[in-house]
C-alpha cells in the first residue's frame, strides 16, 4: 500500500510540474517572473517595465496564477503581484544561467 501512496503522491507532483513548465513557457511570463522574483511589485508598476497592455498583462498573470507560482492581492485600487513558490525564483535564475553559459559558449565557438 505505502508503494501505491508514493505513486500518487509523485504522479501528482509530475502533473503539477507539467502545469508549472506550461505556464513558464512564454519569454514575457518569464520577463514578469525574473521582475516578480525581486519583490512584490503593483501591476502597473510590472507593465511599465515590459511595455505590454494592460489586457495582454492581465491574461499572463492569470495563466501563473493558475499554475500557482503567483499570488496577488489587492490595496485600494492597486493590484499587487508576488511568488506563491519563492523557490521558483531560483529555478528560473539557474536555467537562465545555465542558458546564458551555453549561448556565451557558442558564440566563442562560432567566433
Amino acid at each position: 500500500m505505502l508503494r501505491r501512496t508514493r505513486s500518487t503522491i509523485d504522479d501528482e507532483v509530475f502533473e503539477r510540474q507539467a502545469s508549472i513548465c506550461k505556464a513558464f513557457a512564454h519569454p514575457t511570463r518569464l520577463h514578469l517572473l525574473d521582475i516578480i522574483g525581486k519583490g512584490e511589485r503593483g501591476v502597473s508598476d510590472i507593465q511599465a517595465k515590459i511595455g505590454v497592455t494592460k489586457a495582454n498583462l492581465s491574461q499572463h498573470l492569470t495563466v501563473l496564477r493558475a499554475a500557482g507560482v503567483i499570488s496577488t492581492r489587492r490595496s485600494g485600487k492597486q493590484v499587487y503581484v508576488g511568488l506563491a513558490i519563492p523557490e521558483v525564483k531560483q529555478a528560473c535564475h539557474l536555467i537562465h544561467q545555465v542558458l546564458r553559459g551555453y549561448i556565451r559558449k557558442q558564440r566563442k565557438l562560432a567566433g
